[in-house]
């Protein structure tokens, strides 16, 4: 492809205006909780459309745009996505996690019954696309793939929970199940299972987990 380049418009704030702008989007985002009690009820398909659009709206490698976003509203392929997952879940908490990552795990009160798989309206199947595959038996590949879709998904988040849902990032390992109940081709990976919908009135979550590291200790600035 040619390059051929267009003049950005970029819209000018003052000093004041940005600082006010930074510190609306910091309000809004650490509020964001991972939710795993969720209510049934139905989500506007504008919504979850519009979250999509932003996240592909993420820089990528060469531009490439290596992903896919599988929404799930279909109460028998989520049935399908649990019982799948729930297989891994238990292989993994009964043969495969470290002691550590398990006694981790014990704060938050997690094991292998992953309910809420069935209970939240939406699932949204994350894909990265190693590579693409044109006329059939072309493969392009693409680059800086999990970079790519790492950030994908951060936008994705932040907009759905801008937008007032409630969310939990699940990742059953391994995910290839996915690609066959999703019937995805060969050429896409599982990145992410992301469960969206309201929380539950009545939902709970670890007191440790809504503390968050002061900015001394996740920054450095020199």
């Amino acid at each position: 492809m040619k390059y051929q380049p267009i003049k950005l418009k970029i819209k000018r704030y003052l000093k004041k205006e940005m600082i006010i702008r930074s510190e609306d989007f910091f309000k809004m985002i650490k509020k964001r909780r991972t939710v795993r009690d969720f209510n049934k009820l139905k989500i506007d398909d504008k919504i979850i459309k519009n979250a999509v659009l932003s996240a592909g709206s993420a820089p990528s490698g060469a531009n490439l745009q290596p992903w896919h976003f599988v929404i799930v509203k279909n109460q028998n392929l989520k049935k399908k996505i649990r019982i799948a997952a729930e297989k891994e879940e238990i292989d993994f908490y009964n043969n495969k996690a470290p002691k550590q990552w398990l006694n981790a795990l014990k704060s938050l009160g997690t094991n292998s019954k992953k309910k809420f798989l069935e209970d939240a309206p939406i699932l949204i199947v994350i894909f990265e696309q190693k590579y693409k595959i044109i006329n059939k038996n072309i493969k392009l590949k693409n680059y800086y793939v999990k970079e790519s879709v790492g950030i994908a998904t951060g936008i994705l988040i932040s907009s759905l929970h801008y937008s007032g849902l409630s969310m939990l990032t699940h990742t059953p390992s391994p995910m290839t199940f996915l690609n066959k109940i999703l019937k995805r081709p060969i050429n896409e990976r599982p990145y992410l299972i992301l469960v969206v919908g309201q929380a539950n009135k009545n939902c709970f979550v670890p007191k440790f987990a809504t503390k968050k590291k002061s900015i001394k200790n996740i920054s450095t600035w020199i």
